[in-house]
């Protein structure tokens, strides 16, 4: 499993490479630092990260876009290890996204063994998924709080309990988020709040209501295994005008594919738009009173 950029990278590397040669072969990615065999070494995939830096600092100064600027760390070069940290920090927060992290970084157990990444015990990667999990929900009721503020509204079986959650966000701030913060914080249903894009909704994650999981009940969703019928679902004003959005780009495509296949991206496009035309109707608020 793995996100679209990793994709894509793989796939670039392939191209830059011999059939069955090593992704990142020393003989061709390293071949200005001198003869060697095997894939690059720790010291020149530092420097590669440096150049990156350089690289796309310029593009960022270049293209008048100082947000996009990576700043330099305090305690010295990016290095490989910070770079494994920004990289999990991303992965982690997409569906999906802490499975890929457990296996992709599971694989490297070899290499980061020592820095405690990749052992499937607590204190290796559990720990930083825990970290990652906790901040991202942080994020995500953060965010819809500042929303419900602005007048914004919710829909869905789970609406009135995500704007209970959503009245402890301030819990989360200032807090440091450790591996025993982030334990007591996931094993409350009531503060977990998961963000799913790829399904345009949110998910105020109880146990015995999960559709998501077949058999037995889990401490986190499968936010990759998202029902309709699911009583934990929860959506915002901004979802239902992305199942707009998203019905309008399927109404688009179905006019270039042949008729079995436009009709059923229709169909899908048109119970796109009924779920926001749901929301629209059944939205609730701040103001609205809560049993």
């Amino acid at each position: 499993m793995a996100i679209t950029p990793v994709v894509h990278a793989i796939r670039a590397l392939e191209r830059m490479v011999e059939c069955g040669e090593l992704l990142f072969a020393h003989a061709v990615h390293g071949a200005m630092a001198g003869p060697s065999t095997g894939s690059l070494r720790s010291p020149a995939l530092r420097v590669r990260i440096e150049d990156f830096v350089t690289w796309a600092n310029a593009e960022a100064a270049r293209h008048r876009v100082p947000g996009e600027v990576i700043p330099p760390d305090p305690h010295g070069a990016v290095g490989t290890r910070r770079f494994r940290r920004t990289l999990a920090w991303h992965v982690a927060r997409r569906p999906g996204g802490l499975v890929a992290l457990a296996i992709q970084y599971g694989h490297l157990r070899t290499a980061l063994v020592s820095e405690g990444y990749a052992a499937r015990s607590r204190d290796g990667i559990h720990e930083l998924i825990d970290i990652e999990t906790v901040r991202a929900v942080a994020d995500t009721v953060a965010d819809l709080n500042d929303d419900l503020q602005s007048g914004g509204g919710l829909s869905g079986p789970a609406a009135r309990r995500a704007i209970k959650a959503t009245a402890r966000a301030p819990r989360f701030e200032g807090t440091v988020i450790n591996a025993t913060t982030a334990r007591r914080l996931l094993a409350n249903d009531d503060a977990m709040l998961y963000d799913n894009p790829q399904a345009l909704l949110l998910c105020h994650y109880k146990r015995e209501q999960a559709l998501c999981h077949r058999t037995g009940v889990r401490d986190s969703p499968r936010l990759d295994h998202c029902m309709p019928g699911c009583g934990n679902i929860v959506r915002t004003d901004h979802h239902a005008t992305s199942l707009r959005d998203r019905a309008d780009t399927l109404d688009r495509q179905a006019t270039h594919v042949p008729q079995p296949i436009s009709e059923r991206l229709r169909d899908h496009a048109d119970r796109l738009r009924g779920i926001a035309d749901t929301h629209d109707r059944t939205r609730i608020t701040l103001k609205d009173p809560t049993p």
